[in-house]
């Protein structure tokens, strides 16, 4: 195994902090707003993510997601950030964005963008642990393909549960350990269309609901929604869907606060 100190400065490194997950990405930072590069696939996705994440944050923090601005006053972290696809939408929807990702040239591109587009959104070159460990609070977290790549799970997750305000909420997104989201992520993505460079994913690391329900139990979240995300081929396009889960969902996980019991949801 490498040892820590070996790794470049660049690197973060914590227990959730996969190193060589940080290297790939870091390798495809500058492409991060490419529409046809090796992020193609988030960016036909993120639509679907976006309209999920600005329902669900309105719904739970009871805003009207019609109004110009309905995440204003929110204080959001989208952690894994990347190039900031994410993060940019909901900045202009009135949100207080943290963009942060354990990969340096990933920040750089974000910021460079965002700087770009004039909107202000504060980028960090920062793990979910040393955010933790500094007592930032959010009132709620981006957690979008993420899981998947991240070296330790408990420790990410209880990382996120401390970095969240009593009631806060989380939304997650990842990939379904199935053999339709190997044939779909790995074979058809990687491999066949070659949206991605081999080895973006390691379908072992995939995580079956269940198993994703269960470790957010473990570390003090309740999930209180469960939506499947169905790639349509035709058209290119996805949508959510209430029943199939066999490639990607997302799920949104409540803050369990002391008591067990909340008024949201």
């Amino acid at each position: 195994m490498t040892k820590t100190q070996d790794k470049p400065a660049s690197e973060k490194i914590s227990a959730s902090v996969d190193p060589a997950e940080v290297a790939h990405f870091s390798a495809m930072a500058a492409t991060w707003w490419d529409p046809n590069g090796p992020f193609k696939p988030l960016h036909k996705l993120n639509p679907t993510r976006i309209g999920y994440a600005r329902d669900s944050l309105c719904r739970y923090f009871d805003r009207d997601p019609k109004e110009a601005l309905p995440l204003k006053g929110l204080r959001l972290l989208d952690i894994g950030c990347g190039g900031g696809l994410l993060s940019e939408p909901l900045a202009r929807l009135g949100a207080t964005m943290i963009g942060a990702d354990a990969a340096e040239k990933n920040i750089r591109t974000a910021q460079a963008h965002a700087d770009e587009m004039g909107l202000t959104i504060d980028y960090r070159h920062i793990t979910a642990e040393e955010l933790a460990a500094a007592g930032e609070k959010f009132d709620a977290i981006l957690n979008m393909e993420v899981i998947e790549h991240v070296a330790d799970i408990p420790s990410f997750l209880n990382a996120c549960h401390s970095l969240l305000k009593e009631e806060g909420c989380m939304v997650v997104s990842t990939l379904n350990r199935t053999a339709k989201s190997w044939a779909m992520a790995i074979a058809g993505a990687e491999y066949i269309m070659r949206w991605l460079p081999h080895g973006t994913h390691d379908w072992h690391k995939f995580l079956k609901p269940s198993e994703l329900t269960r470790s957010l139990s473990n570390s003090g979240f309740e999930t209180i929604d469960l939506k499947g995300m169905v790639y349509h081929l035709l058209s290119g396009a996805w949508s959510l869907d209430d029943k199939d889960f066999s490639v990607n969902y997302l799920v949104l996980a409540q803050k369990m606060p002391p008591t067990g019991k909340t008024d949201h949801g």
